[in-house]
């Protein structure tokens, strides 16, 4: 009986352990990371890039990003919860440790220590003030919405407000395209409130914002 217990116990022990294991966070390195962003310079390295699909927008900038968002993004193309076809391959190619080191790298991208605090964000006005009421946005995105209460959350604030366009109709998407559309049942909930008319008035609103976000060029692209 106490052998019994004893290995009971023991592979309690171990499973607890490989759990725990698991649960730990991938810890990024910038420096690796800088060395493994081929792939994102082409679009995320030049300012004012235009992408064609599924319609034309500027590409998002990431640069200053959350790390656990850009994480936490990557792995929602990996699993198909975000449908791109070019984000997909990329971050199909992309292992926890290649994903939290580019998240490390470009979330520090770009960013100057003793650089002044982010003004606060102009509060919304006439129909945008409604928008944003009506979607609770600052609930999760915080103050100025630059301050997520959740750091796989993003900062959107002055994010170019046709990519926050784009990516907000991509929630209202029925699941239907094997291309396009984003599947995530808090924004799928929210962006559904909205006509198309109004997310744009929305994503014009967060994009005017001051911001944190930046496209820093690459050398060779300047």
């Amino acid at each position: 009986m106490n052998k019994a217990f004893s290995f009971v116990t023991a592979a309690l022990v171990a499973c607890v352990t490989l759990v725990s294991a698991q649960a730990q966070e991938v810890q990024g390195d910038a420096k690796a990371g800088a060395k493994k962003n081929a792939m994102c310079i082409g679009c995320h390295g030049i300012i004012g890039y235009q992408a064609s699909f599924p319609e034309v927008h500027k590409v998002p900038m990431i640069s200053g990003q959350g790390a656990k968002y850009i994480v936490s993004a990557l792995n929602a193309y990996k699993k198909g919860d975000r449908k791109h076809p070019t984000m997909r391959g990329i971050a199909a190619s992309l292992s926890d440790q290649d994903m939290a080191d580019l998240a490390a790298f470009y979330s520090t991208n770009g960013v100057v220590e003793g650089t002044a605090a982010l003004a606060t964000a102009p509060a919304a006005t006439g129909a945008a003030a409604a928008l944003v009421a009506k979607g609770n946005c600052m609930s999760c995105h915080g103050n100025s919405f630059s301050a997520p209460i959740d750091p796989s959350y993003p900062r959107i604030a002055g994010q170019h407000g046709d990519y926050v366009f784009v990516a907000l109709k991509a929630y209202k998407s029925d699941g239907s395209s094997a291309q396009v559309g984003r599947s995530n049942a808090i924004m799928g909930g929210i962006a559904k409130q909205f006509s198309n008319a109004e997310l744009k008035e929305l994503a014009a609103y967060v994009g005017s914002l001051p911001s944190d976000l930046k496209t820093v060029p690459e050398s060779r692209f300047r």
